[in-house]
């Protein structure tokens, strides 16, 4: 399949946008939201072809010297700074673009199918809004695919905002419902608060090195900084030379970039947004989650691999903050009682494990150089997003489907749903099992690696990351057990739960398959270097105490959660300062409301407003006070009367008379 249909996988999600959004109701809304499905089934498998094309085919010079070369399909010039400086807008084809155009399109089909049901009353008729939910759907989609084939940083940054905004039209969907306008809102403030620093790193890193293009900055040889191949290279290695507060000027500029992607990725403390993201529909949670806006800041931190390994300020800012992001996420789940808000902190950890992976990497001894082997820890974070995005869309379609059967989001009102809904509960299972890292299902091979490059970083950040994995085996099992075993709540004047129509059950049953099989994809593809394959082997001491640890967490969810008892009331009441502190999340939200409210409007706001309107405001109006009085004042001598031009003429004479007189005396 000919690599210039990625423009069309690219083109076609936003053709069915305008096409949605500017015929609204003129073209029906189940035609809308049938042809927006049909439209994205083209484009997944255009995207298929292509990508599958790109691994396997040998042609048009894909393997140079063992290495998997970059497939550039259409790069023209958009905007020229200087004659160096320019920002194309392109489509370039990469061993992880290509893996991300199988996740984006697969999860964004699987969603438009199921929102055909879900999107629709119990009579099945589709919802108010119905064709612009789908019109966004495309956007979204659109935007994420143009981010992932971006040729350049300026371009992945135009992205990057154009998610924001489908982001934010997608959680606000329900616009008449405060909630969602006010988790619209939050997200598109916060990510682009972490967008400001994205820019400033574009900018210092384009100063340096001339050039916006990846081709440049990451390509064969592009990253070898320190041997400096041409005039951006040798800038880079000057920007590597000078340092401030311990960073060279490269690792500035990619800490702020990095920034940039936390927000996306939703890294504490910039993670406040995505848990009321849920505000918005459930499909909206499942695109936003497995495969478009929250890996955006893991593929961006991967796509500049190359350069953030020569940086190991940088490398070590990132690892931080991903193992602590992942604890306190995991820590955060293990307590809430919206099953939304669960699965979104759950994502929150998983999106840190595959940070933490990548930032090991460049100390974990597996670099050998910067184009032969990447490194085992960056091999395992973009399988495990390869993995994560199957599963988690899988998880958050089951909640979608749990919800809509029960007209709530509180696992106390989904007690029991086991023998009501059986294919949600296998499928919300199998997902459980992934996540968990038991085998064979995805979630074990991706992340087993990933531990396997943190053990070899070093043991306690492989024991840290251990004690996370653990956490998530008992949260998600935990979620669960209360939903569809615990005592069956009663349905009072409610019918009965039962699994949902076809439209939302055949993706659930596709992507269960994928999350039992995706960890037999042979992931050293998604590394360059493709002459000598990266040694994947199952580490069986990590693998087997990693099973055990998830293995001994499922076990204390089903002592606790399996049937009612008293045990988690008695927990919850032995602990209640650190139970409360966890489910209102560590108390972020009330900190934030502090620092904006109490510190930035009341001690920095408040006196800038002041000073605005009494000493700015007031000096231009004394100003024009003063200008004023002053046209009042000599308004007489121009009344249009003889007698007060006469006077003042002798006034005038009579002064200068006296002026004359005083210097002659003097």
């Amino acid at each position: 399949m000919p690599f210039s249909l990625s423009i069309a996988v690219v083109a076609l999600p936003l053709l069915m946008f305008l096409v949605l959004g500017l015929l609204d109701d003129r073209l029906g809304r189940r035609a809308a939201g049938v042809l927006g499905t049909l439209s994205m089934l083209v484009v997944t498998v255009m995207a298929y072809g292509v990508s599958l094309t790109y691994f396997f085919g040998t042609g048009q010079g894909q393997i140079i010297d063992g290495v998997r070369q970059t497939v550039t399909v259409w790069n023209p010039v958009w905007l020229s700074f200087t004659d160096t400086l320019v920002v194309r807008m392109g489509v370039a084809i990469d061993p992880i673009a290509a893996m991300m155009l199988i996740v984006i399109t697969t999860v964004s089909l699987m969603v438009h199918l199921y929102s055909l049901g879900y999107m629709s009353n119990h009579e099945g008729e589709p919802e108010k809004g119905y064709q612009r939910y789908y019109a966004f759907l495309g956007l979204f989609t659109f935007s994420m695919l143009g981010l992932v084939v971006a040729t350049n940083l300026f371009q992945i940054f135009i992205f990057f905002e154009m998610v924001g905004v489908s982001s934010y039209l997608l959680i606000g969907f329900y616009y008449h419902l405060p909630a969602a306008v006010h988790a619209s809102k939050k997200a598109f403030i916060v990510t682009r608060l972490a967008d400001l620093f994205f820019l400033l790193g574009i900018m210092i890193m384009s100063f340096y090195t001339g050039t916006f293009d990846f081709d440049a900055l990451v390509g064969t040889g592009g990253a070898a900084a320190h041997t400096a191949l041409g005039t951006a290279h040798t800038a880079l290695g000057t920007a590597h030379g000078a340092t401030f507060m311990g960073l060279s000027v490269m690792g500035w500029a990619l800490t702020f970039i990095f920034i940039g992607g936390a927000g996306k990725s939703a890294m504490y403390p910039l993670h406040i947004w995505l848990p009321d993201a849920m505000e918005g529909p459930t499909p909206v949670s499942a695109l936003i989650h497995a495969a478009t806006m929250v890996v955006a800041g893991v593929y961006l931190v991967a796509k500049l691999f190359p350069l953030y390994v020569i940086e190991q300020g940088a490398m070590d800012i990132i690892a931080v903050t991903g193992a602590f992001t992942a604890f306190y996420a995991a820590a955060v789940a293990c307590v809430q009682s919206d099953i939304k808000r669960a699965l979104a902190f759950s994502t929150i950890s998983q999106i840190a494990f595959m940070m933490t992976s990548l930032a090991v990497s460049s100390a974990s001894g597996e670099l050998i150089e910067i184009h032969g082997d990447y490194g085992l820890g960056y091999m395992a974070s973009m399988f495990h997003l390869f993995t994560h995005a199957m599963f988690k869309a899988l998880l958050f379609l089951c909640a979608g489907a749990i919800i809509h059967a029960v007209g709530s989001n509180e696992n106390s009102m989904m007690h029991g749903l086991h023998k009501h809904m059986p294919i949600t509960s296998i499928a919300f299972l199998i997902g459980c099992l992934a996540i968990a890292g038991i085998p064979p299902f995805a979630g074990f091979w991706s992340k087993d690696e990933i531990l396997v490059a943190c053990y070899h970083k070093g043991l306690g950040w492989g024991l840290w990351m251990s004690m996370v994995a653990g956490l998530t085996a008992f949260y998600m099992f935990r979620t669960y057990l209360l939903i569809f075993f615990w005592s069956e709540h009663k349905q009072h004047g409610h019918h009965a739960p039962a699994d949902a129509p076809w439209t939302m059950t055949l993706p659930l049953i596709i992507l269960s398959c994928i999350s039992i099989v995706a960890g037999f994809v042979p992931a050293h593809k998604l590394v360059t270097f493709d002459g000598e394959p990266l040694h994947t082997s199952l580490d069986w001491t990590v693998a087997g105490s990693s099973v055990a640890i998830a293995l001994i967490g499922i076990g204390l969810a089903f002592k606790l959660y399996y049937k009612e008892n008293d045990a988690p009331a008695r927990m919850k009441a032995a602990a209640t300062g650190l139970w409360t502190a966890a489910y209102k999340r560590f108390y972020m939200d009330e900190l934030y409301q502090f620092i904006t409210h109490k510190i930035i409007f009341q001690c920095v706001s408040k006196p800038i407003a002041w000073f605005d309107r009494k000493v700015i405001d007031g000096a231009m109006n004394l100003m024009g006070t003063v200008t004023q009085y002053c046209a009042s004042a000599v308004r007489p001598l121009q009344a249009g009367k003889i007698q007060g031009y006469v006077m003042t003429y002798l006034i005038g004479a009579l002064v200068l008379a006296v002026a004359l007189i005083v210097c002659v005396l003097v």
